[in-house]
């Protein structure tokens, strides 16, 4: 019965409660702490697992005094009003047993970059990131750039920016890989449709407890900045590029025209790609946990199309087709995406976690 399986988290919530009165409890900061995160985590599920208990034994009370004279028709009654409750709430309940995303809380580095298509590709890029940007104002989270490289004919060939708020991971988590679009370019004179890409990445922020990089670990390179930023920019050697030597994976930074920037920001970039190549290898060990994302997680795989003729945008990983493209892209209105994918997601670890 699904009851069941409710008990060992009220029993658990319990017991954490008993702990934490202990006084060799109260001694140990750090346990205590943790202690009090695992119960605040526990709390809305465990209120709802009483409730629905409480639902279910009065469900089993009304059935047994549905034959009684007197009592049976109130017992009807009240089963008509108990009874649709509790698969909602089992519901709600499913949801909250599922394991938590240790990175849903954590800022994130959100990268851009146009691939296939040359300048429409870069136009692409900037179109992109403006509509998370609108996305950001409407919940109210903070962008700020990193790093960027203009395109020729505007727009970005690359740029990296760092979003922070809360939830940030949660709901963006799904938007790495290739977002492809179909459209005429403004150069086009005849009319005829271009299909472009350009590739996202998504990776949480990481402070030095969960990535310790070791200063021996560490190449730095420093040059000359190229591109826009005041006189000083081009005469200074204030472009930083970091190299994880184990890892062989790199940061470059130029956009600040103080060196010392420039390296805090790259330590920052380089910090949050060595836990996604981390993170990564993890996921491909775990066959379960695989199966938890929507898609393969890769930046290699094609996870959207817009298509601006027919005013359509389809994520591909889940078969969801809008005709919604002006409001998504003008208005950063990704509710209409972010919700069908995150409930998806839920659904399949259900199914994982055999509840």
């Amino acid at each position: 019965m699904f009851k069941e399986k409710l008990q060992p988290f009220i029993d658990r919530h319990n017991e954490i409660t008993r702990l934490l009165s202990s006084p060799d409890i109260a001694s140990d900061i750090t346990h205590m702490t943790e202690l009090s995160k695992e119960q605040s985590g526990l709390n809305e599920l465990v209120e709802q697992a009483k409730i629905y208990i409480e639902t279910a034994e009065a469900i089993e009370e009304n059935k047994e005094l549905l034959g009684d004279e007197e009592l049976g028709d109130l017992a009807k009654e009240e089963l008509s009003e108990l009874e649709p409750m509790l698969p909602k709430l089992e519901a709600d309940i499913k949801i909250l047993m599922l394991p938590k995303d240790k990175n849903d809380d954590k800022n994130i580095i959100l990268e851009l970059r146009a691939g296939a298509g040359g300048d429409e590709a870069a136009l692409f890029v900037a179109d992109v990131f403006r509509m998370y940007s609108r996305y950001a104002e409407q919940v109210r989270w903070k962008i700020e750039i990193m790093s960027s490289s203009d395109g020729t004919a505007g727009g970005f060939k690359e740029i990296i920016a760092q979003i922070s708020g809360e939830n940030v991971y949660a709901e963006l988590k799904y938007e790495g890989g290739i977002h492809r679009v179909q459209r005429v370019p403004d150069t086009e004179t005849q009319g005829r449709v271009h299909t472009s890409a350009i590739t996202a990445a998504v990776i949480p922020e990481v402070d030095d407890v969960e990535v310790d990089i070791k200063p021996n670990e560490i190449k730095m390179d420093t040059y000359r900045s190229s591109g826009c930023g005041g006189q000083s920019v081009n005469t200074t050697d204030s472009a930083v590029r970091l190299t994880h030597l184990p890892t062989g994976i790199v940061a470059a930074i130029q956009d600040e025209k103080s060196q010392h920037k420039n390296k805090a920001k790259a330590m920052k970039v380089l910090k949050a790609r060595v836990y996604e190549h981390m993170l990564q290898a993890s996921l491909d060990e775990s066959a379960s946990q695989r199966k938890l994302q929507v898609g393969s997680g890769a930046r290699s795989e094609k996870i959207r199309t817009y298509n601006y003729p027919q005013n359509r945008i389809t994520d591909h990983r889940i078969g969801l087709t809008l005709y919604a493209l002006d409001d998504i892209m003008s208005n950063g209105n990704l509710k209409l995406i972010f919700e069908p994918l995150m409930a998806h997601a839920r659904t399949e670890a259900i199914k994982e976690a055999g509840l």
